[in-house]
């Protein structure tokens, strides 16, 4: 009996000494670099521990006891913050900077030495939005015992030459509830500023893009019903065509952005097999010949050597085949030159026209997301954007140059790669 209490006491006192230990643990880091929020960040209200103990209930009591005042009160491993990623400061109560580590520093543009020991509101005003200083504002949530922290909102830095705007996120580390220290995590707004210009550049495009058929769609099943019998069957079959078209146009729109929505994600998925390069080359051209794009006359498709045997997704290379010959046809002119050649263990494919081409100093935006050039012609400017992910998520590399006949002249080169096991 005595041995069964024994074996739950330690099993009891092992689990507790764990539990501490974690615990410990999480406020050490917590005290100084713990950036997590639990928050709505759009409330921009404070954070409590009981958002916190919603997550990990009983977790940040038993931490901060574990813990102890040694531990969030004594000396921060400087160095440490260092590696940090983020931008990380961290003050004591009254707002004495003790940590301001190379990332913070960069992203200011400041010497992190010369920024310790010194007020943060010296070294890093805040305001917010109304234009009052934050850390004056932000008196009550430190004063409370219950308030562990604020959720990320957009600061304005109020620096030297020019303000700039942070989202910043704030963690308060209390010691038996009195205020120990006060850390920050500062984000630059600008990659989360072209990522939003990107979502409502695209939400623009395709309202635009999609106006049109639509438009047709509409007008004509409407003049169909209403006036069926006053039409003959060739002006049925015109406009019953025209929708048929613009319906295309729809489905090849809304392909074109989940290709960029899975591109954007690190989606792609690619699905290899033995593929006939050659044979899909004349696929695609063939097609574009049946559906009245363009006539036989206007293309021309050569062989220049044996191709090795590839391995590459076949629906994804025709993607990329049917997105630079259709830009070929639409924003070029003349004959369109299709070359396949054989080369250090790939093949390599050239779509040329005999257009304006690529000025060089539009060379590297061609790949870019919207990127239509001067003609502003129908399209998206998804397609050449989409056909550079798709190469090079077979390994491959893509390029831009001007043609023998001086046009555009899109290459790219695909290795022949193998079979995947296991």
């Amino acid at each position: 009996m005595n041995s069964v209490a024994s074996t739950s006491k330690v099993a009891s006192t092992s689990k507790v000494a764990s539990t501490s230990t974690v615990a410990s643990a999480s406020e050490r880091v917590g005290g100084g670099a713990d950036l997590s929020v639990t928050a709505d960040p759009a409330s921009g209200e404070a954070m409590t521990a009981d958002d916190e103990l919603a997550g990990a209930p009983g977790t940040a009591d038993e931490g901060a006891a574990a813990a102890g005042p040694a531990t969030l009160d004594g000396p921060l491993p400087a160095a440490a913050f260092d590696l940090l990623p983020d931008a990380v400061v961290v003050t004591d109560a009254a707002g004495t900077v003790e940590v301001f580590n190379r990332a913070a520093a960069r992203l200011v543009g400041l010497h992190a030495p010369g920024a310790v020991g010194r007020h943060l509101s010296e070294v890093l005003p805040l305001l917010d939005e109304r234009g009052n200083d934050w850390w004056e504002c932000s008196a009550a949530s430190r004063e409370l015992p219950r308030v562990v922290g604020q959720p990320e909102r957009r600061l304005t830095y109020a620096a030297p030459d020019h303000d700039r705007d942070f989202h910043v996120t704030v963690r308060f580390t209390r010691v038996a509830g009195r205020l120990a220290r006060v850390c920050l995590s500062l984000r630059d707004t600008v990659g989360r500023e072209r990522l939003e210009r990107n979502r409502a550049d695209l939400v623009a495009t395709v309202a635009h893009e999609l106006r049109s058929p639509l438009t047709s769609v509409k007008g004509f099943t409407a003049t169909l019903l209403a006036k069926w019998d006053r039409f003959t069957d060739e002006q049925k079959k015109l406009m019953l065509n025209t929708v048929n078209t613009d319906a295309d146009r729809v489905t090849r729109l809304l392909a074109e952005v989940l290709d960029v929505s899975r591109i954007d994600s690190g989606r792609i998925q690619v699905r290899k097999q033995v593929v006939d390069l050659a044979a899909r080359v004349h696929t695609v051209v063939g097609g574009k010949v049946a559906a009245g794009a363009a006539g036989p006359e206007r293309f021309v498709v050569r062989q220049e050597s044996d191709l090795p045997e590839m391995w590459v997704d076949p629906d994804k290379m025709e993607q990329v085949l049917h997105n630079l010959v259709d830009n070929a046809l639409r924003h070029g002119a003349g004959t369109v030159t299709v070359v396949m050649r054989g080369r250090d263990g790939g093949t390599e494919v050239s779509v040329a026209d005999e257009g304006e081409g690529v000025p060089e100093s539009n060379a590297s935006r061609v790949f870019t997301k919207f990127w239509r050039g001067a003609s502003r012609g129908n399209g998206t400017g998804l397609g050449l954007y989409i056909a550079k992910a798709l190469i090079e998520a077979h390994g491959g590399t893509i390029s831009v140059g001007r043609a023998a006949g001086g046009g555009a002249e899109f290459r790219f080169f695909v290795p022949a790669g193998g079979p995947v096991f296991g």
